[in-house]
């Protein structure tokens, strides 16, 4: 797995095991059981969020990242961060190594990615708080999104220097890493 310090970070804290289907939110699940399908493109994406009418796309990168990417479900969450994060990075591993297995199984061979990206809501529902050295603004939510996509040799990376990444947790996960929290 590739990640940068913040994801590191966020799993040492979590320490997320045990992830089953019972960790994906019911429609995830669906998209799970929906399986993959390849574009006329040679695009390999999963089939329950194939959009009816495919645009025109850059390149296979940017069509599988852009039918394959979600915001994960959590309205359903605590906002307390204690609370909030290990469950919603819960819910994205799972359903993320629920996909990459469903992939290996249908293509029979560990190409896809999947990307998770943690990062702080901009609302203006965060609250303020005290400290010593004064007023501090609450960052929001702790929201996420995932995707998925074939790393290609003549197409640029999804998100280049991930390990760089400064605004937000960020992971490339492939299926061999679900090993780690199974």
């Amino acid at each position: 797995m590739r990640s940068n310090p913040l994801m590191r970070d966020i799993l040492r804290a979590t320490a997320p095991t045990d992830l089953s289907d019972r960790d994906v939110p019911p429609v995830f699940r669906e998209v799970v059981e929906g399986g993959w399908s390849v574009t006329a493109a040679g695009g390999r994406v999963l089939t329950a969020l194939r959009p009816e009418v495919s645009g025109p796309y850059l390149d296979r990168l940017a069509e599988e990242t852009t039918s394959n990417g979600r915001g994960m479900t959590d309205y359903d969450l605590p906002a307390a961060p204690h609370e909030r994060t290990p469950l919603l990075v819960r819910r994205c591993l799972a359903y993320v190594c629920a996909c990459l297995r469903t992939a290996q199984e249908e293509f029979g061979d560990a190409e896809v990615r999947a990307y998770v990206v943690l990062s702080f809501a901009d609302t203006d529902t965060g609250t303020r708080t005290r400290t010593d050295e004064g007023e501090d603004a609450d960052p929001g939510l702790l929201t996420s999104n995932v995707t998925f996509c074939t790393p290609l040799p003549d197409v640029r990376p999804f998100i280049p220097a991930l390990e760089d990444v400064r605004d937000a947790a960020v992971a490339e996960i492939s299926v061999a890493d679900c090993a780690a929290w199974s």
